[in-house]
């Protein structure tokens, strides 16, 4: 009887101790199945110089390049005749140099034309948004936003520009001088102040050096009169 008591623990033990750890195991596998990872944010966004808004920012610079790759494409395609004045880099850059190169360029301008604000209205109402464009002229150009209301939406903006570029610029042959290329439509390039910290400001960017200007210098291999002994 004693014999068969201790037999009886043993089973139950079986029955319930260890069966109930197995069937654990597949409800732990199951939730891990569940759990998803967050979406791949796109990578090496182009320094641009509206980055301290944030949020917002990456917004309108996602915008630019998703337009540099649809109706902006000609821009990359071409080499500007004064681009070396712009972007020394960009004539051996692939298309992501190059559209690096655009986007930046293009928040270089906004700052002159509406210090970053998307919903800025200047000229007594009539430009509109981060560029300032004027309705009747993307109307003219067939922009999606063709109303002021419209061009203050920052994304249809930075496309309309776009636009209104890869028709002049290629036209051209040139990103701006006199009143041609982009200064055709945009005044901060008349003023040599503004224009020259425009381009300053780009040239500075790691898109625009020269591939000896960015890459790493080797530490010298011979002790000079100023180093000092471990």
């Amino acid at each position: 009887m004693r014999r068969f008591a201790v037999l009886l623990c043993v089973v139950c033990l079986v029955a319930f101790g260890g069966g109930g750890v197995q069937a654990e195991q597949p409800a732990a596998t199951s939730s891990l199945a569940l759990i998803k990872p967050p979406a791949a944010r796109e990578a090496n966004l182009p320094r641009t110089r509206w980055e301290h808004k944030g949020a917002q920012s990456q917004i309108w610079t996602r915008a630019a390049l998703s337009a540099l790759k649809a109706h902006g494409r000609v821009l990359t395609d071409m080499v500007p005749r004064d681009i070396g004045d712009w972007c020394p880099a960009y004539r051996n850059s692939d298309v992501d140099g190059r559209r690096a190169f655009w986007v930046g360029f293009l928040s270089a301008l906004a700052k002159h034309e509406s210090t970053y604000r998307a919903d800025a209205v200047g000229g007594g109402g009539k430009w509109y948004g981060l560029l300032q464009i004027l309705p009747s002229t993307a109307r003219g150009y067939g922009c999606r936003a063709g109303s002021g209301p419209a061009l203050k939406h920052g994304p249809d903006n930075l496309s309309c520009a776009i636009r209104i570029m890869a028709r002049t610029v290629p036209r051209d042959g040139v990103v701006a001088q006199g009143m041609r290329g982009v200064a055709a439509d945009w005044g901060p390039f008349h003023s040599r102040s503004k224009r020259e910290d425009m381009r300053a400001w780009v040239r500075r960017q790691s898109y625009c050096k020269p591939l000896g200007a960015v890459r790493p210098q080797a530490r010298p291999t011979t002790p000079t009169a100023n180093s000092t002994a471990d």
